[in-house]
This record gives structure tokens, sequence and C-alpha cells, in this order.
């Protein structure tokens, strides 16, 4: 039997709508969620996932404000940028799209992000607040997880849990998150030794190593809930972690695309607000 794909797109869409209204009263009491990016370069990727972004505020009713800088600005330039965000009142959210060029001192420049404003949640105060089980805003992608598997009643207490990658901005929170939920959870990475077998213990796959198909059907149990968070463009088209065939042997699988990446944007929106609300709203 064919696995249950995930729509995340449905999924998103309707968090799109309820956000969209929430701004609208948010609006009517004075104040318009204010989503502030930092694009350094050109990077064309980055370009792209900018103005999905843009469009995505423009169309809940928020503000946006994209500043551009060029690719070989300076560090002081690029933190001058982020401090006078940090001192606007207007703007409630910011972003600094990834990667900078390699000349820029990535981590320093997201610590300087004002930890309250910081709605892509990579400052590690909200890293340590997620580590503890406390408030604070978590990054858009493990949490948009989170919302699919919340949308399709998907039992996470008591699983096993196998994350696939160990990034700060996929794997490590997505760990968190599930700890959180009761899942049991293993993290697994390129070191990881028996890979497939510990894999065929999941009742939960995450997949985020970004590496095009390295998930195949082999790898699955029967009836598993593999969630594809991988962006890979392979010959012009865009394509995930997972191996299409798993969807012959898994219970729930997210597309790609149209699966996990229409939630990020979503999240983003929704930690927008949520920063609105930090700041007294």
């Amino acid at each position: 039997m064919a696995a249950v794909m995930i729509d995340g797109r449905a999924v998103a869409a309707k968090w799109k709508e309820e956000i969209a209204g929430q701004t609208r009263e948010m609006i009517e009491r004075g104040v318009t969620p204010h989503l502030a990016v930092v694009l350094v370069g050109e990077n064309a990727a980055s370009q792209v996932y900018v103005r999905n972004k843009e469009n995505a505020c423009r169309k809940a009713g928020m503000g946006s404000t994209v500043i551009r800088l060029e690719e070989d600005c300076s560090q002081q330039a690029l933190e001058e940028v982020v401090k006078g965000l940090n001192q606007d009142p207007a703007v409630h959210g910011i972003l600094v799209q990834l990667p900078l060029p390699a000349h820029l001192d990535e981590a320093a420049v997201l610590r300087l992000i004002d930890p309250d404003k910081d709605v892509d949640g990579f400052h590690a105060m909200n890293s340590g607040r997620l580590m503890n089980g406390q408030k604070g805003f978590v990054p858009c992608t493990p949490l948009g997880v989170m919302k699919l598997l919340e949308a399709y009643d998907i039992p996470v207490r008591g699983k096993h849990a196998v994350v696939i990658g160990r990034s700060n901005i996929v794997g490590k929170p997505m760990a968190m998150l599930l700890l959180a939920a009761d899942a049991t959870v293993t993290v697994c990475h390129s070191r990881t030794q028996n890979l497939s077998e510990i894999v065929r213990q999941a009742d939960i796959v995450v997949a985020a190593v970004g590496r095009a198909g390295f998930v195949t059907k082999d790898m699955i149990k029967p009836g598993a809930v593999v969630i594809d968070v991988g962006i890979n463009r392979v010959d012009g088209a865009i394509v995930g972690d997972v191996d299409p065939e798993v969807a012959q042997k898994a219970g729930y699988l997210t597309p790609v695309p149209g699966g996990v990446g229409q939630m990020t944007i979503a999240m983003l929106l929704h930690n927008t607000l949520e920063a609105v609300r930090l700041h007294g709203w």
C-alpha cells in the first residue's frame, strides 16, 4: 500500500490564513508586524528564498524590509545593519539570510541579533531555551515538521524517531522538539556506523542530510513516517533526501517539493507574530 502523502502546501495555507487574520487584528490595534531580512551578495538560491519571504509577508499583510548588501561588504558594515535593526522599534523580527559569503563571520553576526527578534531561532540564547524546555524562538523548519505531524494526527509520544543530520538549523533542534514531545530520539550523521540498521528501527524518520535520494526503501520499516527535509537540485529539478520508492513502504511521506518547505515560511510568519506579542502587543 502506498504511503499517505503529507500535503505541506495545504497545511501551510491554513496556517497562513490564520496568520493573516491575526495580523489584521494587530493592525487594527495599531501595530503592523514587520520582518526585516538582510541579504548579502548575489547567491541565486538566497535570492529566491528572500523573494518568497517577501511575498509571504505581503500576502499576510505584514510589513517587510529587505536590506541588500554587496558581496564584498565588511563584517563591520553587516554588524552595523543588524545593530540598527535591533534598535528599531518598528522591526519585530530580524533574519540574516544564510549562507553568508566566506569572508564574513556568520556566528558573530547571529550572536548580535536581539534574541527577542531572532525569528529564525538561531541565536545561542534561543537554542539554550529549546534545550532547557523554555519558551523561545524555534528554527522554522523543525517547527514546521512538528506542525505537520500534528495536522495529520501522527502520534509522537513513545515512538522511536531517527533524525539523520545534526545541523544547528534542522537536525539538533528537530531532535530537541521530538524529545519534548516524548519521543525516543536517535541522531545519526555521516560518521554513524550501521546507519541503515538504525534507521530501520525508526517509527519516524527525519532526513536532513542534503544528499539526493540518500534514504532508500530498504532503510525504512514498513509503515514508518518519513519526513524529507532535503532540498537538492539534480538536473534542474528539485528533489529530496528520500528516494521516491520509499513511498511504496512508508506509512506517511512528505513530498519534495510540496512538503516541509512550505511550512518553513509559514512558521517564519508565525514566529514574527510571536515577536510582536513578546514586545507587549
